[in-house]
């Protein structure tokens, strides 16, 4: 696998969450290119199946982050592509994200909408074709029924359970019985014991959503090995290093 994205063994991790959601309307093209361009080795984005394509959009309803109403699975694909994502950006396909990447970072895409798993699979399957590596992405998913199916289509690919704060208890055990390589946590719930567990368990953990400057240095010092972030700026000025 490309040593260039292995989040085994790469240091801290700074995750442009929706890309620089902070700065640009979140998981649209202009937002993934601002992180890439602020130095994210990893944006993280969202996605569900319309008509065949896999969207890359955060709700399930179209209201918060669009100019357009209703429910995301009920619309039709020409009526998600015509809408305004935010500066008249549209609403991206997971194709069109990947291209626009184009192996400047690594991609973590989270499974959103229902039978998803599937045809993220079968996507990645066709980019490895075309000179692709699997070490540039990470599925993951607070769905984690979805997130199950990933290792029977592609036991190669990295997956990453998610947890809500509430959810946090056998977090762990959850995550190995999955065959997850991280898991993504609310920066509430980190703990530095419960970082040392997770390591313990061979794990990484990535805590979300980290934006203020306390919770970035706690997150730092608690030992996570990466923080999800919509304002990767903030981050990398602790971060001299990277």
């Amino acid at each position: 696998m490309s040593a260039k994205f292995d989040l085994q063994s790469m240091p801290f991790v700074c995750i442009g969450h929706r890309g620089a959601s902070g700065y640009e309307p979140e998981n649209t093209l202009s937002s993934f290119e601002r992180a890439i361009a602020m130095g994210c080795r990893w944006i993280e984005l969202d996605v569900y199946q319309v008509e065949g394509e896999l969207i890359v959009i955060h709700d399930s309803t179209l209201d918060r982050t669009t100019n357009g109403q209703g429910r995301v699975a009920s619309q039709t694909l020409a009526y998600l592509r015509s809408l305004d994502a935010g500066n008249g950006q549209q609403i991206p396909t997971l194709t069109e994200v990947i291209s626009a990447v184009d192996h400047r970072a690594g991609i973590n895409i989270e499974l959103k909408g229902k039978h998803t798993a599937a045809p993220v699979v079968a996507l990645l399957h066709q980019l490895v074709k075309a000179g692709w590596d699997l070490a540039e992405f990470l599925i993951s998913s607070f769905n984690h029924v979805e997130l199950a199916e990933v290792g029977p289509l592609e036991p190669r690919l990295r997956t990453g359970a998610i947890f809500r704060r509430q959810d946090v208890e056998d977090c762990i055990t959850k995550s190995v019985i999955l065959g997850a390589s991280c898991m993504g946590l609310s920066l509430r719930a980190v703990e530095p014991d419960l970082v040392e567990r997770i390591h313990a368990a061979g794990l990484k953990i990535y805590a979300y959503t980290v934006n203020k400057s306390a919770d970035i240095n706690k997150m730092i010092a608690h030992g996570v090995d990466g923080v999800f972030t919509n304002f990767p700026d903030r981050v990398f000025e602790r971060l001299p290093e990277n």
